[in-house]
């Protein structure tokens, strides 16, 4: 379905964003904030799975809170997954090639709004006519 083009197209349409590579992994940022990467599976993420470590891309989310992370894993497990390195860290993983387009824009531009300064997050939703983003708790995504 989506593949690392689209990502990259993705992330590089909206405002403020950069692409970094390192190590080969290339990863999307707004201000030095990473809001979406490349993600293979570490020796640690094949064994915490076993055999039901997934093959294929995967890309890593920035998420806004722990409970969008935990609604996406309860929506959609064939496409969204997770990890113990990822535990008690609002991010997600994702099998590239079984997400649809639509579904991946919306996953790019709410980790770009979790990352994204409010200036820059509202001047955005204000543009695209999608109201204002959500108030962020103390401590919150912002960081």
């Amino acid at each position: 379905m989506a593949d690392w083009d689209d990502v990259r197209r993705l992330a590089l349409g909206l405002p403020e964003t950069a692409e970094h590579v390192s190590r080969g992994l290339a990863s999307w940022r707004v201000r030095d904030k990473g809001f979406v990467w490349e993600r293979p599976l570490r020796p640690g993420d094949l064994r915490a799975l076993g055999p039901a470590a997934p093959r294929g891309p995967i890309l890593g989310a920035r998420v806004e809170h722990l409970g969008a992370k935990e609604a996406l894993l309860a929506d959609d497990p064939s496409v969204y997954f997770t990890t113990p390195h990822f535990d008690g860290y609002p991010a997600i993983l994702v099998r590239l090639e079984q997400i649809a387009l639509d579904e991946l824009e919306e996953l790019v531009i709410e980790a770009w709004l979790a990352r994204a300064p409010k200036r820059v997050a509202t001047r955005f939703m204000q543009s695209a006519g999608i109201g204002e983003p959500a108030a962020r708790p103390p401590g919150g995504s912002a960081a």
